[in-house]
């Protein structure tokens, strides 16, 4: 039963994004936009009976997909041996997005480059709480838009805290009414944004209700606090939010 609410309210949001990706387009914001949650359905379905059943009251959120994580296995925070071995999804197909560019080739769960910032985040994860199951039961992961963007022949990355105008704020808006049915649904008690943008886009979202706004530092390499002594200052960071 809350599986199959999860998925519907999930779909849901597939659907609406599809709409919002042309919309981008044809406005000229970006040049390409991939949906992963349309792809990669069926991995995600898989991510959402093992994850959102397990009975967290902790949201971890954020931001959007990456190139190497979200992007080619619709998970959030993904990376190819954390999806692998970690959460035990596996032989699943990914299809190609609608508008494929050639910089942005999408393999799915055999995608050969892993995505630093999800080796890190679930590994601290794992650290923690041990098996998938008991990381389940503390935390359910999801990014605030599912939607990956990318500008000009190089196919840039582009994340949404860089856009604007009407249509962006409208489909941010969508985002953010998702978030708040996954709150609903699963009975969440605490949101944690994984860096600044998701804990305000969260704040924003949750103002004047009982849910609780934490934040904790991104673990991108790009991020220097990511990166200080090794990486523990981050874990460090990053663990101290996390329930007991």
């Amino acid at each position: 039963m809350l599986a199959g609410r999860i998925i519907g309210a999930t779909a849901k949001l597939r659907d609406d994004m599809e709409i919002f990706a042309d919309r981008l387009m044809s406005d000229g914001i970006v040049d390409c936009v991939y949906n992963p949650l349309a792809y990669a359905w069926d991995v995600h379905v898989a991510y959402l009976e093992k994850s959102a059943t397990a009975g967290a009251k902790t949201i971890l959120l954020g931001m959007n997909p990456g190139p190497h994580g979200m992007g080619q296995m619709g998970i959030p925070f993904a990376a190819t041996t954390v999806v692998r071995d970690l959460i035990g999804i596996k032989g699943i197909r990914v299809f190609e997005p609608r508008k494929i560019h050639p910089r942005r080739p999408v393999e799915g769960l055999n995608w050969p480059k892993e995505e630093v910032s999800g080796t890190r985040l679930w590994g601290a994860l794992e650290e923690k709480y041990g098996l998938i199951d008991n990381i389940f039961k503390n935390v359910f992961l999801v990014n605030h838009c599912p939607l990956m963007l990318f500008s000009g022949e190089r196919a840039r990355n582009i994340t949404p805290d860089k856009i604007g105008g009407p249509v962006t704020r409208s489909m941010l808006e969508r985002c953010d009414d998702y978030l708040r049915e996954v709150v609903d649904i699963m009975g969440a008690k605490v949101v944690i944004g994984v860096g600044n943008y998701a804990k305000n886009r969260a704040t924003s979202a949750f103002h004047g209700s009982d849910v609780r706004i934490s934040s904790c530092w991104h673990p991108s390499p790009a991020s220097p606090l990511a990166n200080r002594n090794g990486g523990a200052d981050w874990r460090a960071n990053f663990k101290s939010v996390l329930p007991e």
